[in-house]
């Protein structure tokens, strides 16, 4: 209960950051009130949200309830202590305020403000924003953690590091997919084969996820970032969960789903090993050269007559892509069973991917 409870907790908090760095993201007038502020060489303590529980750990200052915008806030943020807006940034509620946290909430930062900004997003539910004076940074704080916001330029250095990752990888992964295809035709797919390429997968899909937090950073400077990663990407997705399906113990698409966390959650050094790879599979008995018989999910999903959902019609009824290959020239009519409309333009698309048959 108490694990379940914690997961709960950190779950709430990294959605409430991705909140927050949405709303500071460049485009928005959060973000052009920000620097303008690191422009004017000032600081400033901004409290977002639960105005109530915020309001009542201080006094002092200027009641205002003005409309927000970016001018004001940074013109307002010229005056001593804190300025308090509303959850939706409407309305700018206090400026000037003067904020008592309870100084026993526990804080690794040093800067007064940076203190006070983490004491108080422990104290409420609210976003702080801590501009440094001295150091022209901007800090948000969600639950005692601080995250530094970086400017673009710098974003964008770690942008086209994982953009040619990103490209590198799905060349590889193309290649790799295109041999498993012939291999899993000749029936003599092993499992160090299915390793390497589910290692593939996840460097893909953890540069994809690396990317999408850096493009929440990005806001409006990010929509073309978004088009190359999409392009990258496209339908890999889907491809990975079908190979997980194909080759699991149980592929079903609860488990294959269980699977890919497991896979996502697993270090690199043993992401590389054929045993920890068959463990999560649901095998405990296979070594790196052992057969793996596929499913042919995948295979049978990339051919245009297979319409969405037939595959797995398919496989229920032959049972495994080679059981498809051996039967499907003695018995074509299973495949109008399983409601198939051209059977013969499935069988001629196997068999040319196979080389067995212009």
């Amino acid at each position: 209960m108490e694990a379940a409870i914690a997961e709960a907790d950190a779950n709430d908090t990294s959605r409430r950051f991705r909140d927050a760095i949405s709303q500071t993201a460049p485009g928005t007038a959060l973000r052009l009130a920000l620097d303008m502020i690191i422009a004017g060489h000032l600081g400033a303590l901004i409290c977002i949200g639960d105005t109530d529980n915020v309001l009542a750990a201080g006094d002092d200052g200027f009641r205002l309830d003005i409309s927000f915008t970016a001018n004001r806030l940074f013109e307002l943020s010229k005056m001593d202590g804190a300025i308090v807006v509303d959850k939706g940034l409407t309305r700018i509620l206090r400026a000037n305020y003067h904020l008592n946290p309870d100084p026993s909430l526990p804080t690794s930062e040093t800067g007064m403000r940076h203190r006070t900004a983490a004491r108080m997003s422990l104290l409420t539910d609210a976003m702080v924003i801590s501009v440094s004076e001295r150091r022209q940074v901007v800090t948000v704080f969600i639950d005692g953690k601080g995250h530094q916001l970086r400017s673009v330029a710098d974003i964008m250095g770690t942008v086209n590091q994982l953009l040619v990752s990103l490209q590198s990888t799905r060349t590889q992964l193309d290649r790799k997919l295109l041999r498993l295809t012939t291999l899993e035709l000749d029936n003599y797919v092993t499992l160090s084969d299915i390793s390497q390429t589910i290692y593939l997968f996840e460097v893909l899909m953890t540069a994809s996820e690396e990317l999408g937090n850096l493009l929440l950073q990005l806001g409006s400077e990010g929509k073309t970032i978004a088009m190359q990663r999409e392009e990258f990407i496209g339908g890999m997705d889907e491809e990975y969960t079908l190979l997980v399906r194909d080759y699991a113990a149980d592929s079903s698409e609860e488990n294959a789903a269980g699977v890919r966390r497991r896979l996502h959650e697993t270090v690199n050094a043993q992401l590389r090993s054929s045993k920890r790879i068959a463990s999560i599979l649901g095998y405990e008995d296979k070594g790196e050269d052992s057969v793996m018989t596929p499913l042919g999910l995948r295979t049978l999903s990339g051919i245009s007559v297979v319409r969405e959902g037939m595959a797995d019609k398919i496989v229920d009824e032959f049972g495994s892509l080679q059981q498809l290959l051996d039967d499907i020239e003695q018995n074509p009519a299973r495949l109008d069973r399983v409601g198939v409309e051209n059977p013969g333009i499935l069988a001629d698309s196997l068999y040319r991917m196979w080389g067995k048959r212009a």
